[in-house]
């Protein structure tokens, strides 16, 4: 996860530069269950609406609780599919809460209601993320339910109203980057505490819809946005949060942005920058899904490291011998091509290896979806001598329904 507003503050009101710190134990993104209401197009987990069988049970997820806690992982994201469908979902979610951990929710939004808000109050979530992939209508689309984008922000609202900290999670293709301002325009009137931009990444259904993943300039333009609505919202004294994630090539794009706009502040930025190292998959971030299995991120649903009912997760994560995460943990990663040879390799550490490996089976291989030039990454190769992006089937009817930014557009109609 790559904070933007974390960094911006320090641009906006300097303070000295501090140690690298790095976390106890690592995040632990916990998919309790596959079991979801909805079918988004871009599902990593490809669930569906039915149960899935040799799910952990509530013992189960107790004992590995015990486990996180004592190799000091300190925050826990409970997910699913939808984490609401799970009959336990309160009992784990105040157990963790009582164990010290942060805990975090990240939900559809559509099933929070009247009738559960008050236990949603009790469990004490240190943040709740909704997913909202665009207005009304394409929400819908990529949820393949209609009345759904309804249903979550009237979820996001009876949140707010209860003062629990919520945010909006926006994963951004072609078939909704053009609605970014209006998404971005929900943040203020929600007043909402914060916002996540997901780059999409190539596993589960988001593999099957890879073809809709944003050209480089497309996701340039929405970095741009959010960079200039974080800086001017801080100015004004407002300090929302935006986050990203899925392409750390965020953090070299950033540090252009602060050479034109901030240029005293630019080696200040680079040493944070570098601290912050990049990419932590396999290091800083890790999962466990429905069954028990362990991944170096949520993405990595295709490599298992070990299962928590046959190793302890500490035991699994500690593994010395597994070679991916041999490579996660060398600094720098082994990665190769324009990856290999870019100057900023120390901040974006490579970037996210599971789209290289899935398009070369190569987990090193370079990433196509780093929206930076040859040129700004000091690479001395023709530029049609990168990796390809796969190919893309660019649809315009979407443009005409809202009035939005002409680089939207112009992006859209490459």
């Amino acid at each position: 996860m790559f904070r933007i507003t974390q960094y911006m503050k320090t641009l906006h009101a300097p303070t000295p530069l501090g140690p690298s710190i790095k976390p106890p134990g690592p995040v632990v993104i916990w998919n309790l269950i596959r079991r979801c209401n909805l079918t988004c197009k871009h599902c990593y987990s490809i669930s569906a609406d039915v149960d899935f069988k040799g799910e952990l049970s509530t013992n189960e997820v107790y004992t590995v609780m015990d486990d996180l806690k004592e190799f000091k992982v300190p925050v826990l994201i409970l997910s699913g599919g939808e984490p609401l469908l799970r009959p336990d979902i309160w009992d784990i979610s105040k157990r963790a809460k009582d164990m010290g951990f942060y805990v975090g929710l990240s939900t559809n939004g559509t099933l929070i209601d009247e009738s559960n808000i008050e236990k949603i109050v009790a469990a004490k979530y240190d943040y709740i993320g909704v997913s909202i992939d665009g207005i009304e209508a394409t929400h819908d689309e990529f949820r393949q339910r209609k009345g759904a984008f309804k249903e979550s922000m009237h979820g996001i609202k009876l949140c707010q109203e209860r003062g629990i900290k919520v945010g909006l999670r926006f994963t951004l293709t072609q078939d909704n980057a053009h609605e970014l301002p209006l998404i971005l325009d929900l943040m203020d009137e929600y007043d909402l505490d914060k916002f996540y931009l997901s780059h999409l990444n190539y596993a589960g259904r988001g593999k099957r819809n890879r073809k809709r993943d944003v050209f480089h300039q497309m996701t340039r333009d929405a970095l741009d946005m959010i960079f200039e609505r974080s800086w001017n919202e801080l100015k004004q004294g407002i300090e929302r949060e935006y986050v990203t994630g899925n392409n750390d090539a965020d953090g070299p794009y950033l540090l252009q942005w602060a050479e034109k706009n901030v240029p005293e502040e630019v080696e200040a930025l680079r040493q944070r920058l570098e601290n912050w190292g990049g990419n932590s998959s396999g290091v800083n971030i890790s999962n466990i899904d429905n069954l028990g299995n362990v991944h170096p991120d949520t993405f990595w649903w295709d490599y298992n490291l070990g299962n928590v009912r046959e190793k302890k997760f500490s035991e699994i994560w500690a593994n010395p011998e597994d070679e991916l995460m041999k490579g996660f943990r060398m600094s720098p990663r082994p990665v190769k091509g324009r990856c290999g040879a870019c100057q900023y390799l120390k901040i974006c550490g490579g970037n996210t290896r599971v789209r290289a490996y899935s398009l070369t089976d190569d987990p090193w291989a370079e990433d196509p979806a780093c929206y930076l030039s040859n040129a700004e990454i000091g690479v001395e190769t023709e530029e049609e001598d990168r990796m390809p992006l796969p190919s893309h089937e660019v649809r315009t009817e979407h443009v005409a329904a809202v009035e939005k930014p002409q680089q939207f557009i112009n992006a859209v109609n490459l």
